[in-house]
């Protein structure tokens, strides 16, 4: 199952990717991370489906990592007399407290943390961003806008507030029951929606306990004034363009991507590229020049993973559009111009040990024109800190955890492998290169780089790196 490309691709499962069989299929045909949506999945069906993964797992010897991601609080208006109401533009509409059913001229919002955060001057956005209210005037338990982008507004549309940050948690009790469902059931990844600010990450971490890594979804404009400290303390960054589009210009959300990823880049956290990739394969079997363009755009900025929402999950084509995207990536990382980008948006390393090591076995790389780094890793820290920095080489991650294997899967450039820990240097640099000959990133007479910590088994310990060289004895044991 060896990738011939170094971007990952997450896929969604949902109806069309139900069954063991289809979900083996999409492993097959490029997939490398499955992600299960709480906004539509029953709690009580999360176990089986990841079991389901975890069959085909161990049936093809390959880490799968599975993505939680949490359905995070979801702001509605409620119900109407009539079931909606056209308003006008230049009308006045007021959102208030009082649960009558609404009308043309009012409706009950029942978040009173909202009403009570709404300012003169906020934008509020209604229906995914086909309605547009600006509000006028704010009283105790009531909002007074202007109707400023008309139309029709119906029972339970979702609200979307661009300039407000609202004093609610990113989870609610579901979501709070979602993520021990999903750390008792072995995920590997959560994801984290509705992050305003890093105590939204950090409190998932908090229960969490390294249980599974924590990535925070970029969806709202409020999470940008604190970018660099959302980054900092998730483990990873999710650039979710949809609800950013509803919230923000859409012509400003291209050069938020570009920001975002960069950002996580620069701190050596996987990142990835969601929403409307490939939207049209929801219904046709091949996509259109513009998506095409917009994924590569996403490979090119160096982007961890790239994924796919319900053209996976719900669309008629879901094999079709992994192997779309897999085609993609592996193009866009043929191209010279490719990796004249990474190298141009490459950080200067930390003054750490790891860092240093890092910077060492990536010059090697360079000048030796070396196709494989050896990454012996516990925590998965070592194979993250050499992905950093983009080596034209297969970063291959040798670990004794099986989760550590699982959540590298995640990451750029890295192909994990399960296997006992190094007994001592020798056994260290003679089995990295089997394996490296073993899973056909090297043959006999190459040489590969091997980087380790010692003494073996401390995470975060990485001090070592080694040129190994390739013979017929470690072709004979793979």
């Amino acid at each position: 199952m060896k990738r011939s490309r170094r971007t990952k691709i997450i896929a969604t499962l949902g109806p069309a990717s139900d069954t063991p069989e289809m979900i083996e299929k999409l492993f097959r045909a490029g997939a490398d991370v499955f992600r299960l949506n709480m906004s539509h999945l029953p709690r009580e069906k999360l176990p089986e489906k990841i079991e389901v993964i975890r069959t085909i797992e161990r049936e093809l010897r390959r880490p799968i990592a599975v993505l939680v991601d949490l359905q995070g609080p979801k702001l509605r208006v409620a119900a109407f007399a009539e079931g909606g109401a056209i308003l006008e533009n230049g009308a006045s509409f007021v959102l208030d407290s009082d649960p009558t059913p609404g009308d043309i001229h009012r409706v009950y919002l029942p978040h009173p943390e909202i009403l009570s955060a709404l300012e003169p001057g906020h934008v509020v956005i209604i229906d995914d961003g086909k309605l547009r209210l600006v509000v006028t005037e704010v009283s105790e338990g009531r909002a007074v806008t202007e109707v400023v982008i008309g139309g029709r507004i119906s029972n339970r549309k979702g609200v979307s507030l661009p300039d407000t940050v609202i004093p609610v948690a990113a989870m609610t009790e579901k979501d709070r029951g979602d993520l021990e469902a999903g750390l008792n059931a072995g995920a590997d990844w959560i994801a984290v929606s509705f992050v305003q600010r890093p105590e939204d990450v950090a409190e998932v971490k908090k229960v969490a306990a390294g249980r599974a890594l924590v990535m925070a979804k970029i969806e709202k404009p409020q999470a940008l004034t604190r970018l660099d400290e959302i980054i900092e303390i998730s483990d990873g960054i999710m650039v979710a363009r949809g609800d950013l589009g509803v919230e923000m210009p859409l012509e400003q959300v291209p050069g938020v991507q570009k920001r975002i990823t960069r950002g996580a880049r620069r701190l050596g956290k996987p990142v990835v590229v969601a929403t409307q990739m490939l939207e049209s394969m929801i219904t046709a079997p091949v996509p259109t020049r513009a998506e095409v363009s917009d994924v590569a755009t996403a490979v090119y900025e160096g982007a961890d993973a790239v994924m796919l929402s319900a053209e996976s999950a719900s669309g008629a084509f879901p094999i079709e559009a992994i192997s779309m995207m897999s085609r993609i990536a592996e193009q866009v990382e043929r191209d010279a111009l490719y990796w004249t980008i990474l190298t141009a948006q490459r950080s200067e390393p930390d003054a750490t040990a790891s860092d240093a090591i890092a910077a060492a076995a990536h010059q090697m790389v360079d000048a030796l024109n070396l196709t494989a780094i050896m990454a012996w890793t516990h925590s998965g820290s070592t194979a993250l800190r050499l992905a950093r920095s983009r080596p034209n080489a297969t970063i291959i991650a040798l670990t004794p955890k099986r989760e550590t294997a699982r959540r590298l899967a995640m990451c750029w450039g890295t192909h994990p492998i399960v296997t006992n820990d190094a007994s001592d240097v020798d056994d260290m640099a003679f089995r990295a290169a089997k394996f490296a000959v073993r899973e056909r990133f090297a043959e006999i007479g190459d040489r590969v780089i091997v980087v380790a910590g010692v003494p073996f088994g401390t995470p975060g310990a990485t001090n070592l790196v080694r040129i190994a060289f390739v013979t017929r004895d470690h072709a004979a044991r793979a």
